[in-house]
């Protein structure tokens, strides 16, 4: 399955619009060759929460113990269908389930518009050097 979710973010990187990210700055967000043996452990270390058809993951969103939302994908195929909004609103409950008091999240430009919906605030811009290529992303939080 960790495999699987990495190629499924992979995908979802590399298939945002290059006039919010360039081809380099999601070759450099989403790096070759693909380390599955990290990937794998960062899925064991924090197990994602996956939405599926068919018995195939179409996206998958994780949780922290401090309400961290580290990952956030959904397959380029599945994306403007909700499928982020059942997942996050899953997560959500999860996190109201587990008393915690905030949640938050380093979002791309891309996913700004989705955690404000959800009540999420810019506490600040970032720029993120990967491989001498600057990414801008948002610390965001939500108090529950």
């Amino acid at each position: 399955m960790a495999s699987t979710l990495t190629d499924l973010y992979f995908r979802s990187v590399r298939a945002i619009d290059p006039s919010i990210y360039s081809q380099e700055e999601k070759e450099a967000w989403a790096a070759e060759p693909i380390d599955y043996r990290d990937w794998a452990l960062r899925f064991e270390k924090n197990p994602p929460y996956v939405a599926a058809l068919n018995g195939l993951p179409v996206g998958f969103i994780t949780l922290e113990k401090d309400g961290h939302i580290d990952l956030a994908y959904v397959d380029p195929e599945f994306q403007r269908k909700g499928l982020m909004q059942y997942l996050y609103d899953f997560l959500e409950k999860e996190a109201h389930k587990r008393q915690l008091r905030r949640l938050f999240v380093e979002a791309s430009k891309v996913a700004r518009p989705f955690f404000e919906k959800q009540g999420f605030h810019v506490e600040s811009e970032n720029q993120i050097n990967r491989n001498g290529i600057i990414l801008i992303n948002y610390s965001m939080g939500k108090w529950l």
